[in-house]
């Protein structure tokens, strides 16, 4: 996205698309919180250190800083799990509203992506390759990876609520579709890099309703990703729903015995499996 060689009409269109993905994850995360029960705010989720209102609250810090509010700089205390600058930053917008109800998190949301939302739409990216605003723009997010992430992370978050509270679901939309695609792509770095995959070998990774990808390891030890049947027969095959995918890709579980089938190098399969994880 940003080449040079590209359309700026099709640019603009693929942004145009992001940006719906990302109202749509949006509205699909607010309902899922309006029927979180009092009680079950602080529910524990898989991310360390984060219950059901940590989660919502991280949400509702990015989207505000989007739509042109400040961040509050305050002291995050003891918070082993808010590794580096980016862990820090996030956990500081989790802790200045930690006193805040469910009620008051959701409508923060919705009053953040609506601003958002109204000003893309008057004013729509055209650019993928321009800065970022604020915040992102400073750690060199371009404007189409921030378009491509948030939908990402807010559907993302969406599922850790659904999890923790026993409320799966929405697995089938846009979000969940671009989600699992984009993670997707993450296949050769961690087959090369996370799992140390020696040259020659062929990873092919079959989500369910997705078409499948095939990582191969050169002879320089670095990864890419090729078409299913370029390199030949596989050296390892994972087959999983988008779920457990996410999941793993995610970082938020190990897989399940059942959760995966696996075929041919079983060694180099479970080293995969065990280095998919991806997002912080």
């Amino acid at each position: 996205m940003g080449d040079a060689q590209t359309d700026p009409q099709t640019d603009q269109q693929r942004l145009s698309a992001l940006v719906s993905i990302w109202w749509e994850a949006v509205d699909s995360f607010t309902r899922v919180l309006e029927h979180v029960g009092d009680d079950e705010w602080a529910t524990p989720t898989d991310l360390p250190g984060w219950d059901v209102h940590a989660v919502a609250a991280h949400t509702a810090h990015l989207e505000a800083l989007l739509a042109g509010r400040p961040h509050d700089d305050v002291e995050v205390g003891d918070a082993p799990h808010a590794r580096g600058m980016m862990g820090q930053f996030t956990e500081q917008g989790v802790v200045v509203r930690r006193a805040e109800s469910g009620d008051a998190l959701i409508s923060e949301i919705r009053e953040a992506t609506t601003a958002r939302h109204t000003q893309l739409l008057a004013d729509p990216p055209t650019d993928p390759s321009a800065p970022a605003p604020g915040v992102f723009g400073a750690i060199g997010w371009t404007t189409g990876l921030l378009l491509r992430n948030r939908p990402l992370d807010v559907w993302m978050h969406e599922q850790d609520v659904r999890r923790a509270l026993g409320r799966h679901g929405n697995l089938d939309s846009a979000a969940a579709i671009h989600s699992a695609d984009y993670l997707m792509e993450s296949l050769p770095f961690v087959v090369a890099k996370r799992a140390g995959a020696p040259a020659g070998s062929v990873v092919r990774l079959e989500v369910a309703g997705h078409a499948p990808v095939t990582a191969v390891v050169g002879d320089d030890g670095r990864g890419r990703l090729t078409t299913p049947d370029e390199d030949g027969e596989p050296t390892v095959t994972l087959a999983m729903d988008r779920e457990t995918f996410v999941v793993l890709a995610g970082g938020r579980r190990a897989a399940g015995s059942d959760d995966v089938r696996l075929s041919g190098d079983a060694a180099l399969g479970e080293r995969v499996l065990a280095a998919m994880g991806v997002t912080p």
